[in-house]
């Protein structure tokens, strides 16, 4: 098969398409065709050498895929070969063929096309182990989602005003704002003209965010925890700001605070699994009913994957990037 490597870090042009050996399933399994990939940061960040696949995990990038079974490995029940699916991943989705565990397979919703269903694993287990199943997210509170015109973001908007919250959301210019607003945040917050502490304390009466979906880390943090309501929830998924920051534990006990931080790619197989199995039992039949929608801004061959990661770092698109096999 052809799989995007990466012999050495740098830039986009270091993707290289090439030929390299078929995956094989082992036990509990599944071997997929792949059909798309969807670009996330992360893969970003293996491209330029910060951020390699743990081991045991093929060194290609790409944390999330859709396609079609091909291949059962020994112990696989539920599965069939020829069931289209999306999956998350750990690693490898920039090719032809990967081999994924079972319990991280999820069927293409209905009302989703194939290629499409690609845009949906990584988000949706992202924004639902981290704003509901660890942040609790419940209806009537705010959500204050950073970067709400990202492939998360627009996800997160979604979710959240399904479940009865409020959403407000920080990016950059007026278009980016009008495309959260279509699809229901209620605060739109400028962050290259605005001050987001204060835009969210005027938008809710002073109370401020219950629950903050941040991706910037320590850039934003100590704003962050000041922006948080009474008995608030911060959940950093990323650190596109920083690693290190210093923060006044008081302001955080005296709001009765809590700051998670969490990754995905690093997860067991049993709590990967217990997300994807929450994600197909709470976001799927609203994808199916139409009430949420995948978001994807272009399409990209997946032999032209240096162009997708040029258009990722530009930080132009709404929504996601695919590649297609």
């Amino acid at each position: 098969m052809h799989a995007i490597t990466i012999p050495e870090p740098g830039g986009p042009e270091a993707l290289v398409w090439a030929e390299v050996s078929d995956p094989v399933p082992g036990e509990g399994e599944v071997l997929v065709d792949v059909a798309a990939a969807g670009v996330n940061r992360a893969d970003v960040l293996q491209r330029q050498g910060h951020y390699p696949s743990p081991p045991g995990i093929p060194p290609y990038p790409g944390l999330e895929c859709s396609g079609r079974i091909s291949a059962l490995g020994p112990g696989v029940t539920g599965w069939a070969v020829g069931d289209e699916v999306c999956a998350l991943l750990a690693g490898g989705g920039y090719a032809e063929k990967v081999v994924v565990p079972s319990g991280q397979l999820l069927p293409v919703p209905e009302g989703v096309d194939l290629v499409t269903s690609a845009a949906l694993p990584e988000v949706t287990a992202t924004v639902w182990s981290n704003v509901f199943m660890i942040s609790h997210l419940r209806p009537g509170e705010t959500l204050l989602a950073h970067g709400g015109s990202s492939g998360i973001g627009t996800m997160a908007i979604q979710l959240a005003k399904a479940v009865g919250a409020r959403v407000a959301v920080t990016a950059g210019g007026p278009e980016k704002l009008a495309a959260c607003r279509e699809l229901g945040a209620d605060i739109l917050i400028d962050y290259r003209e605005q001050d987001f502490v204060e835009e969210v304390r005027r938008a809710t009466d002073g109370a401020g965010a219950d629950v903050i979906l941040d991706i910037l880390g320590a850039k934003y943090l100590a704003r962050n925890v000041e922006t948080l309501a009474l008995n608030g929830r911060l959940a950093i998924i990323g650190l596109q700001g920083g690693v290190k920051a210093e923060l006044n534990l008081g302001t955080l006990l005296s709001k009765s605070a809590a700051v998670t931080a969490t990754g995905l790619r690093g997860r067991s197989l049993a709590q990967k699994s217990a997300i994807i199995a929450a994600v197909r039992e709470h976001v799927w039949p609203l994808i199916g009913g139409g009430r949420v929608r995948p978001i994807v801004y272009r399409t990209v061959p997946m032999r032209e994957a240096p162009e997708a990661h040029r258009l990722m770092e530009s930080s132009e698109h709404v929504g996601k990037i695919l590649l297609t096999t």
